[in-house]
């Protein structure tokens, strides 16, 4: 079954979104909810004094009742989903070294996605986007380890700006880099991007962003044993975390898939990759 095998890896978490004193005007609120819409995700809103304006609270249902995850500002949201377009990223206007992505949405891991792509849906294709950025930032920032990304077509590196830079700027470092795709594309020879190109199911459908530090300085711990992120930014996350981003195109425009921080998973699937493709 390929990388397809990889889809019922995770259990479903029930995770809320919460919009808390919101100040925001009404059409705000309905884009957050479009986004969500058919996803294992409640959006809603709350009143509450202890809290300030327009602030977006993630929680999970937990055996003790809702657990709060992260926190976030509402602004936040805005600014790198719900107010933008994937035109941010594809042409290198969300610049690497000041990406930021707010917790409430890196913390949606391990929570299964099925995704529109547009014309169908202009914003839910965005969330894998944003995350898929996220993790080629975390990778720069650790400066080393490993990064396997897929494109469905190779030539896409040299078609789109921003895509174009990110890989360079992250080859430069000490991260081997490598990237995969139908190869109708060859990087420069001074490139150091490694390719890698095929015509399986694996090459056509799939869209994987997987970050691996090095073997020997990996985290052991597993996503549950983090705290709530309050400061809206990725920075809960360690420099060594594996993280990784698995989406497979089950048919023209539809994205099924996740992200994921637990080591063993992303162990898995990265191990995966470098065997089959």
């Amino acid at each position: 079954m390929g990388l397809a095998s990889f889809l019922g890896a995770i259990d479903t978490a029930s995770r809320s979104l919460s919009v808390v004193n919101r100040s925001a005007p009404d059409p705000v609120q309905r884009m957050l909810e479009i986004t969500f819409a058919d996803q294992p995700v409640d959006v809603d809103e709350l009143s509450d004094d202890a809290r300030g304006d327009d602030v977006v609270v993630l929680t999970e249902q937990t055996a003790e009742g809702h657990e709060v995850v992260a926190t976030s500002p509402l602004e936040e949201v805005m600014n790198s989903v719900l107010l933008v377009n994937s035109d941010l990223y594809k042409t290198g206007q969300a610049k690497l070294d000041e990406f930021e992505l707010p917790s409430v949405l890196t913390r949606l891991d391990d929570v299964p996605f099925s995704l529109r792509g547009y014309p169908e849906s202009d914003k839910e294709k965005l969330l894998l986007v944003a995350i898929s950025r996220y993790i080629e930032r975390h990778a720069w920032r650790a400066g080393n380890g490993r990064l396997r990304s897929s494109f469905q077509r190779l030539s896409r590196i040299e078609d789109e700006r921003g895509t174009r830079a990110v890989y360079k700027k992250v080859a430069s470092t000490d991260v081997q880099t490598h990237i995969y795709g139908i190869p109708d594309w060859s990087p420069p020879t001074n490139s150091n991007l490694v390719t890698h190109g095929g015509y399986t199911d694996d090459f056509y459908d799939s869209w994987f962003v997987v970050y691996t530090p090095p073997e020997d300085e990996s985290v052991e711990a597993e996503p549950g044993d983090r705290t709530a992120a309050s400061d809206g930014r990725l920075d809960d996350v360690e420099p060594d975390q594996p993280v990784a981003l698995l989406a497979l195109e089950t048919e023209p425009k539809r994205w099924e898939g996740y992200w994921t921080f637990r080591p063993s998973l992303v162990s898995d699937i990265d191990r995966y990759i470098s065997r089959n493709m």
